[in-house]
């Protein structure tokens, strides 16, 4: 047991350092780069930055297949996933771990993932601007209450939306909406009286948001699932080598036609039929984790550090 400690702090200790130093390595060409395109605006630039931020992804995977153990993947994908596709991805969040393993499984799969961030993340040293860099759509909004004494405002938002968006227009891409809105746990879960078993409620705005403006460009609409067997894991018990058992199903969503032709924001009735569209696209999603789950019925409970380690790993 004490060795078995000793064990997951020395390589909890030398994972964090091979991260530390590639980020140091990745980091600066990254911002030069981005202060480069200020004066030679070029798309070559974006590229360049985008892969090196998938060669920092990369150390991050080299790390998850070489020096954690062995982790038992259960992982179903579809098989018209491409790096030069156009897509938008719906997620459940349980953890700060479900955003390695979605760059886990996407970096050779999918363009790299972003999702929407506020503006004012923008003057925060080096992420900010390593967002704005990356093409991160950022984004100032009005407060509700602005907004309700100057609804005029409302379509300020949408065009701020529109322009956000618009360098991801011209390029692959992959734009993360966690409908959630937060991480999930059993507390919130009874707190929003949520009719879910694994899920919260989903907040619908956001992804309606995103279809209205790229509903049109995108080549699909992704639904991406993850389980952990064993437990929610925090980040310090997926980098010690704790977490052996993890879930992850991509599958495509059907779009219909109608969900394309409407005004979330203005048409309360088809505001109303969007909800009910995504209510049930959750009601499948918490019988499929309730499916992935049982597949791993009657295994090792990964978390219990007395356990023996899981000795392979299988993808399905």
């Amino acid at each position: 047991m004490k060795n078995k400690k000793v064990a997951e702090k020395l390589r909890g200790l030398t994972i964090a350092t091979a991260i530390t130093s590639s980020t140091f390595l990745h980091g600066p060409p990254v911002l030069t780069l981005g202060l480069l395109k200020t004066i030679i605006p070029s798309r070559k630039i974006d590229e360049l930055a985008i892969n090196l931020t998938n060669s920092w992804l990369g150390v991050n995977n080299w790390l998850i297949d070489h020096v954690l153990p062995d982790i038992d993947w259960h992982i179903t994908l579809p098989t018209e996933l491409s790096m030069d596709g156009r897509y938008l991805l719906m997620c459940n969040h349980q953890s700060w771990v479900d955003t390695t393993i979605m760059q886990y499984v996407g970096l050779t799969r999918m363009p790299l993932t972003r999702f929407f961030t506020k503006w004012e993340l923008i003057f925060i040293p080096f992420l900010g601007l390593a967002f704005k860099i990356l093409g991160f759509p950022m984004m100032k909004r009005h407060s509700k209450q602005a907004i309700a004494k100057n609804p005029a405002l409302k379509q300020q938002d949408l065009e701020e939306a529109k322009r956000a968006c618009a360098n991801l227009q011209s390029q692959p891409y992959t734009l993360l909406n966690y409908l959630e809105g937060t991480r999930f746990t059993t507390q919130k879960k009874q707190a929003q009286n949520s009719p879910y078993q694994h899920l919260l409620k989903p907040k619908t705005g956001g992804i309606a948001l995103a279809l209205q403006i790229l509903g049109k460009e995108i080549d699909a609409l992704m639904d991406m699932t993850i389980v952990y067997p064993d437990g929610i894991p925090t980040y310090g018990d997926f980098w010690t080598g704790r977490v052996r058992r993890i879930g992850v199903d991509i599958r495509q969503v059907e779009l219909p036609n109608w969900v394309l032709a409407g005004d979330y924001e203005e048409d309360m009735a088809y505001r109303a039929r969007f909800q009910d569209w995504v209510s049930q696209l959750w009601q499948d999603k918490d019988q499929r984790i309730k499916q992935m789950l049982q597949r791993f019925a009657g295994s090792e409970q990964s978390l219990n550090p007395d356990l023996p380690s899981l000795s392979h790993q299988s993808s399905t």
